[in-house]
């Protein structure tokens, strides 16, 4: 058994095709073969636990599509997505090293710059950021209400406060475990998840990830943003299967529409870091009241203990923090942070999300008490860093023609060519109903297929 699959502890055995890997410090196509297995392996359990007669089908990941999944499952026909990065996100070096400036969003852009005291221009940031140390810098701009990442060591991560928090947890940290009411839904073994209604509070990237493939199965997604909120560069990639509306938590009347959509859906998902959602007067034990039989499956990034538990942050963060950009500079003999070739801890802890959804309807279909589950960015990290790739002469995988499903997805955005299924689960491989959609481009309400 591989080192990741036990770490996993997937409970059953998967077949892997392929070859192809990700050429990076760490097993990064291993990360993505077993975060996707962990999923075939959760829906072939449900699948056998609800007819007596029917064993386990076959588990089936092609390596070669699972590492594709990790860096995009989109390609636009006459038209482009836009620019991943704006034009200050980047690594800029530090008196003492490099840091990460994550300017994506306005308001982070605007808190980083008024830490730096400059204007939005590469080339006043850059002179700016030479002037601080790099942990000086990062705690400026977290402190303005940024977000960005010192590059540590990974010995400087273990021996930092946080690193060591993030050590002390599990991978999926099981809580409030509990005996619910089952909702029998009409799902079939070609829809496992048919009938089951998901509701979505999470924005870029895990969340998205966990979602979209919950969709895959048959799921009823419906996903929540705050009015203005966009996410141009992934929304034609993550919004596959939803439907997408718009929400302001902080309004008492949509509260009310959130509470109600609370109380008819199976699973809430979200990305709040702790303390969050009891800001907006749904904390958990409010959410209980509405939804008892609800299961949660919630995300941050930086983990649930330590000093930075409320941290905002994203993968590249992550990376910059944990010594896994470090790692790969070292690797790669590099003059600069080196990260990973895909963003592969949202990837890989989006597939555990969705397996964790999974395996809870598991338990509640076997009768047995039924667990919410909390997973981390930071956390993945560290499952990844345990697991270095040894071989060099690795062969990084390239998106051909075969890899694409022959019918054009029709997206608002125009015509797009959208990746085959990395995984195999008996004859049923992950196949969506709807294609992409526009965020807020749905009313706020459960809606039948």
């Amino acid at each position: 058994m591989h080192a990741i699959q036990s770490s996993l502890r997937l409970g059953s055995e998967f077949e892997t095709n392929g070859t192809d890997r990700w050429a990076s410090r760490y097993r990064v196509s291993d990360l993505a073969v077993h975060s996707i297995g962990a999923v075939g392996c959760a829906i072939a359990e449900l699948i056998a636990a609800r007819s007596a007669k029917q064993a386990s089908p076959s588990v089936v990941v092609d390596q070669r599509l699972a590492s594709l999944w990790f860096a995009r499952s989109i390609d636009p026909v006459d038209w482009s997505l836009p620019p991943v990065w704006d034009a200050i996100a980047g690594d800029y070096r530090t008196k003492d090293g490099w840091i990460k400036l994550h300017t994506n969003l306005p308001h982070h852009r605007a808190a980083a710059c008024k830490a730096l005291g400059v204007r939005p221009e590469r080339d006043a940031v850059t002179a700016a950021v030479a002037r601080w140390t790099g942990d000086d810098l990062e705690t400026a701009i977290v402190e303005a209400g940024g977000v960005a990442a010192a590059m540590r060591s990974r010995a400087e991560w273990k021996a930092h406060p946080q690193g060591m928090a993030i050590c002390s947890e599990p991978l999926v940290a099981w809580t409030d475990e509990r005996r619910i009411q089952r909702t029998r839904r009409p799902a079939t073994s070609e829809a496992p998840l048919e009938g089951m209604r998901v509701l979505d509070l999470t924005r870029v990237l895990a969340g998205p990830v966990a979602t979209r493939t919950l969709a895959a199965f048959g799921a009823t997604v419906l996903r929540l943003d705050p009015p203005g909120w966009d996410e141009p560069n992934v929304v034609p990639d993550i919004t596959l299967g939803k439907k997408c509306a718009t929400l302001d938590l902080r309004d008492s009347g949509s509260r009310q529409i959130f509470e109600t959509l609370l109380s008819e859906a199976d699973v809430l998902v979200h990305g709040y870091r702790p303390g969050a959602l009891e800001g907006l007067n749904i904390g958990r034990e409010r959410r209980r009241s509405i939804a008892p039989n609800v299961i949660e499956v919630c995300l941050d990034a930086y983990g649930w203990s330590g000093p930075w538990a409320g941290r905002r942050g994203f993968d590249s963060l992550v990376q910059m923090s944990s010594g896994i950009a470090e790692a790969g500079m070292t690797w790669a003999a590099a003059t600069k942070p080196t990260p990973l070739p895909v963003q592969a801890l949202d990837h890989a802890t989006g597939y555990l999300m969705a397996a964790a959804v999974l395996r809870a309807l598991l338990a509640c279909e076997r009768d047995e008490p039924v667990a919410d589950a909390r997973l981390s960015l930071a956390r993945t990290a560290e499952l990844l860093a345990a697991h270095p790739q040894e071989d060099t002469d690795t062969r990084s995988p390239t998106f051909e023609d075969k890899d694409w499903v022959e019918d054009l997805e029709r997206t608002p955005w125009g015509y797009a060519r959208r990746l085959r299924s990395p995984l195999q689960v008996g004859d049923i491989a992950m196949t969506w109903r709807s294609p992409a959609c526009e965020l807020g481009s749905a009313t706020p309400q459960w809606t039948t297929r």
